[in-house]
Order: structure tokens, then sequence, then C-alpha cells
């Protein structure tokens, strides 16, 4: 069938549907060539809000069985953010305090993995552990938060980093806990994948892939229960939409009409496999349109197209009618997990077998940080030297959470079994001697305690 007969055909099927009494809706990204808004203008629905949505690109990522390294640069996204449209609008409509803000936020969060990310490959303070970088992402977590109210809650995941300094978490917690020290989020005993704030409805980054569903789906029917209009959040990434519990998660909270926005995090990569090998759809957020809830897929190094897509989603939620799911395509500029291919004072992981290095300069171009400074001095809401002053306050706030890590103490050995027992204490004399090793445990018939 010709291109000519495939248009036709779209456009005969929405008005077959209209006709029937359905509704459609379409919601673009500004991801380049990875949706064409002209069919859908031709369509005369964009921007109504409709209670279906069906997506009439058929472009996307997803679904090549023949993908190559460096293909990811088909989907960049414009240089610049647009400064008209409805995106804009809904950004610039917020107060100028908030805007700078949300920029000192994506900087400190930046700015602090950059810092950890140099000390970790340097071995300067022998850091260890797990560690997510969040680089490359960080318009999606602060035009998700920008949307939400202070008390909304979040479910995140391991690479959380972002969304917490996103809502609001205290930088010198976080870098103590990464250092392991007894000032963190978690007292030393957590490390990178379980820092939390529940005083800010952080219920924290999670080791298990896909638990951000569930958490968020407890939280915000909590809120149902006690009539707050709180919304949750569930941040996933691309792989995680393999999880069991995705489906059987979005799928209940449709059912119960609860509030939980579900952000997919769409890098391409998952942990170093090209999602367009093992996704059988165009983009991830197709495995659910057929639940009947509102769709977004988005530009996700554009703060502004995040935002406007979670404004109307907190509104679905608040509103009482259940969830909703935004894709956000974006791209990690380092490794998985650690900084394989990272070097100090060097954006960007090179040399991984899973991606080209081209590919990685290319959308290093598309900085969302870089855009967003940009755009805010385009629409005249900052000039470069407020700017300037703002990146020059949170590169402050991460040294000083650094220092703070540093000169803190470390955890007591036997403070581990804390919070774990009625009998914490109790059971750290039991089985720890003053030597810190196990003692050994002597049967009943050695004089023992039973039970």
């Amino acid at each position: 069938m010709s291109e000519r007969g495939r248009n036709i055909d779209r456009r005969m099927l929405m008005k077959i549907m209209g006709a029937a009494g359905a509704t459609g809706a379409v919601f673009s990204a500004s991801c380049g060539r990875s949706i064409d808004t002209a069919r859908a203008e031709s369509s005369g629905i964009v921007g109504g809000k409709w209670d279906r949505n069906i997506r009439l690109a058929s472009s996307g990522p997803g679904g090549n069985r023949n993908w190559q390294r460096g293909d990811a640069v088909k989907f960049l996204p414009p240089e610049k953010i647009p400064t008209g449209g409805s995106a804009a609008s809904a950004l610039a409509s917020l107060p100028k305090s908030k805007l700078l803000t949300m920029y000192y936020r994506m900087n400190a969060s930046r700015k602090w993995e950059t810092v950890m990310k140099d000390l970790f490959v340097s071995g300067k303070d022998n850091l260890y552990g797990a560690f997510h970088p969040y680089v490359g992402e960080e318009a999606i977590a602060m035009g998700v938060m920008a949307a939400l109210n202070d008390d909304d809650y979040i479910a995140s995941t391991h690479r959380g980093h972002g969304h917490l300094v996103a809502k609001g978490g205290d930088l010198n917690q976080m870098a103590a806990e990464i250092f392991f020290k007894e000032t963190g989020c978690n007292k030393g005993y957590g490390g990178s994948m379980h820092i939390t704030d529940m005083s800010k409805g952080i219920m924290g980054m999670n080791g298990i892939v896909g638990a951000s569903y569930y958490l968020a789906a407890g939280a915000a029917m909590r809120s149902m229960v006690r009539g707050t209009k709180q919304v949750a959040v569930a941040f996933f990434g691309d792989g995680a939409a393999n999880s069991p519990y995705y489906f059987s998660a979005i799928r209940s909270c449709t059912n119960y009409k609860i509030p939980v926005i579900f952000v997919n995090e769409n890098n391409f990569q998952y942990m170093g496999v090209p999602m367009a090998t093992v996704v059988p759809t165009k983009y991830i957020s197709d495995y659910t349109r057929g639940l009947d809830i509102p769709h977004h897929v988005v530009d996700g190094n554009d703060v502004s197209a995040v935002y406007e897509a979670t404004k109307e989603a907190v509104e679905w939620g608040r509103a009482g009618k259940g969830p909703t799911m935004i894709e956000g395509i974006t791209y990690r500029w380092y490794d998985h997990a650690g900084f394989a291919g990272g070097r100090v004072g060097v954006d960007g992981a090179y040399g991984l077998p899973y991606r080209s290095d081209d590919e990685v300069r290319a959308w290093i171009t598309r900085d969302p940080i870089v855009r967003f400074k940009t755009w805010l001095v385009e629409k005249d809401i900052a000039n470069a030297t407020e700017l300037t002053k703002v990146e020059a306050d949170a590169q402050a706030a991460v040294d000083a959470s650094i220092a703070f890590a540093r000169q803190s103490k470390d955890p007591d050995p036997q403070a581990g079994v804390h919070h774990t027992h009625a009998n914490g204490p109790v059971m750290a004399t039991q089985f720890f001697n003053r030597s810190g090793f196990a003692n050994p445990v002597k049967t009943p018939a050695e004089g023992g305690r039973r039970g």
C-alpha cells in the first residue's frame, strides 16, 4: 500500500471512530523525527483533551531488530526547546522564583553526580558500592516535580539521585550516604540505591527493578482512602517495563481509578542492550494503550514538555479519573552502573560496546540543562548573569555536601542490627564479640537457649 493510502486509512479510521462516539488524541513529542506531527494536525485533533489516546506516528525507537549502534541519533530532539506553543506557555506561567529553583536543582543534580563520578574514577576517597548516574536525564525529574505538590509521593528507581534532588532532597545526607557515614539518609547502611526522605514524600530509591509501581500505587490508594487528593509518581526505566509488576500495577490502578502517574524514562539502552531489539512495539507506552487512559510521549530532554504532560496527568488524577502513562525519550551519558568508560573531568562515557561514541557526543549537544538555560534567556525570564549565579550556588552546595560527608563519623558497627529486631542491642551482644566477629551459637545440648 502506498504512503498516501496509509494516510487515508488513518484519517478514515478516526472518522469512523468519531462517528461511533469514540474520541482520540495525539500527545506528540518534540522528538524530532520520532513523531509525524503534520499527519496528526491534518486529523484536526491536536491539542484537545480526550479520554482515549491514539498515537498516529509510525516511527519510534522500538520494534527494530536491525538496530545498529549509533541509531539513537535518529531520535535527537531539536537543538532548542520551543519558545512557543502550549508547553512553553504552561512552563512560562510559573513564577520566576520557581523556574530559578528548577534550574538550580537541575544544576545541583548534575554537578553532584559529576563530582561523585570524578571521585569514584580517581579513587581519591576510596568510594565503593553501586552508583547509577542520572546525568543527561534531569529534565524528566524536574519537569515532573514542578507539577507536583510538596506532599505528593514519588517512588524512584536504582537511578534516582536526580529524582531526589528535584524533589528537594538534602545533598548533605545524600553525599554522606554515598560515603557510608552515620549522617547519611540511612545512617550509612543503605548506600546509593536506598536513599529516601519520607518528610518530602520521597519513598526512596530501590534496587528492586519495577518496585516503584506497587509503592506508588499503595501511597496513592492511601490518599484516596484519606481523601487528600495526593497523587503518586512511579518512575521506571525502559528495561523495567518488562517487569511482571508493571502491567499488573497499571491495570489495577486503571480498574480502581488510583491516581498514579507512571513515568517511563526511555534512554534506549536497558543495562547494555538496545531497547529497540527487545521491545516489540514502537514505544514502550504502546504496551498499555488498550487500557483507555491518557498516554503522553514527550521529549524527555525538554523540561517544558515533561512539565505540561505531568500537569495534565496530575489534574486527571486529582479529578478521580485514575492513572496516566508518560514516556520521556532521553539519553543517559554514562554506563548503566558505575563509571566504565568515564574519565575525570570529561562528560560522558566512551568506548562502551552497546553504543557509539558519536551518539554519546550527539546527545550531549542536547543537554537538557543547557537547553533550559537558553529557553529561560530567550523567554526573557532570566539573564545570563542571574543564571551563572544560580550555577555557582549549586556548585557551592555540592562542594559543601562532599565536605560534610568527609567530616562525618563512620557508623557504629553494632548499629547495623538496630531497627531489625525488637531486641536489637541484645541480639548484637549475643551474636557479636568485641572484635566484631560472630560468636558461635550453642545448641541446646551445649547449654544454648531454645527458641
